[in-house]
């Protein structure tokens, strides 16, 4: 393989980046319009849309045998059950589209003898890791189309977590490509970051994880005040009502929204800590962006957070909130990957 990166491979890299981050932005708007359960049917190759007003009568049909149907939405008229059916066909698509262009791109790649073994076994990851986001989907669907007309929010947590990891290695495999060169400067100042970065890294996780458990359970309208929640700090009577300590933080929606929107600031903590190091380091000139960002993006999280409970969660706000959070991964993930690899050129990026 050449010593310059292909930037035909980068771009692949990027889009799957990319269409993963749509994925993941129509994931959140499908949820927060209730459109998840609206195509009661799986296939792996996907299906056309309806076409027909016969057709349109057959997916509605299908609906109503659901539980949201018979349970919440027994009132629908067709053209309200279009409006949802739109968003979760488009989601699904979208994830179609996925697989399309990395099988296309995985092809016409090894045709050209661009990959060699160790690229192949990073293709096997990238496989592996987008066929687990489409079970993972369907098993979350699954949850809500049984008696509980409502996924599961531990599985829409495991959705999402498998959609950043495949966002993650995409990520990560592209900057390989973009960055081929082994020699560096600052190799040992950016180093000196690892571990509060991986500490930050499993931070933001958690935060994330939590932010899924939120919209699960929609526990981000059973407080819409700051700073305090209604007029206490921890209001035992709602997260203590449970029987247990692990279904208080875990299931129980005052909990989980104590939770996330606490610990919220042990992640601006760790950010404040982490721009403190860096201005005692001479990092790259990557990394010291990468810090800058991460001030930025954290600043703008916070306050859509708040905003967004204010306001009891309106699309626009919870889409820019799972945006401002995908960002701030993907930057996470780029100061990482300076912070630890050994395969890195700093100077100018070939695209």
């Amino acid at each position: 393989m050449s010593k310059q990166p292909h930037q035909s491979v980068i771009y692949w890299l990027l889009s799957g980046c990319f269409l993963t981050y749509l994925m993941v932005l129509v994931g959140c708007i499908t949820r927060l319009t209730h459109s998840g359960l609206s195509i009661t049917d799986w296939s792996v190759m996907g299906s056309l849309p309806p076409l027909s007003e016969t057709s349109w009568n057959d997916h509605f049909g299908k609906y109503k045998l659901s539980p949201e149907f018979s349970i919440i939405n027994n009132q629908m008229t067709l053209d309200e059950f279009k409006n949802i059916f739109w968003w979760e066909w488009i989601h699904r698509m979208i994830g179609r589209t996925i697989g399309l262009v990395f099988i296309s791109g995985f092809f016409f790649f090894l045709k050209k003898g661009v990959f060699d073994r160790k690229m192949l076994f990073k293709c096997l990851v990238l496989f592996s890791v987008g066929a687990l986001q489409g079970l993972v989907g369907w098993w979350m669907v699954k949850s809500g189309l049984t008696k509980n007309p409502a996924v599961s929010h531990f599985r829409l947590a495991t959705h999402l977590i498998t959609a950043f990891t495949a966002f993650a290695f995409t990520f990560w495999f592209a900057l390989d490509w973009i960055f081929p060169h082994s020699n560096f400067s600052c190799k040992d100042e950016n180093s000196k970051l690892k571990k509060p970065l991986l500490l930050f890294f499993g931070l933001l996780i958690f935060q994330t994880v939590y932010g899924a458990f939120v919209a699960g359970l929609k526990a981000g309208k059973f407080y819409p005040t700051w700073p305090k929640m209604g007029n206490e700090w921890f209001p035992t009577d709602t997260i203590l009502s449970g029987d247990s300590i692990w279904f208080n933080f875990l299931s129980n929606g005052a909990g989980v929204q104590f939770v996330h929107r606490t610990f919220a600031w042990v992640v601006v903590g760790m950010v404040l800590w982490l721009w403190i190091r860096a201005n005692k380091l001479k990092l790259s000139n990557s990394m010291n962006k990468g810090i800058t960002m991460l001030i930025y993006l954290t600043t703008l999280q916070i306050f859509l957070g708040i905003f967004t409970l204010i306001y009891q969660v309106p699309v626009i706000l919870g889409v820019l909130h799972q945006t401002t959070a995908f960002i701030l991964f993907g930057t996470a993930l780029f100061l990482l990957y300076h912070a630890t690899s050994k395969n890195l050129n700093t100077s100018k990026s070939p695209i």
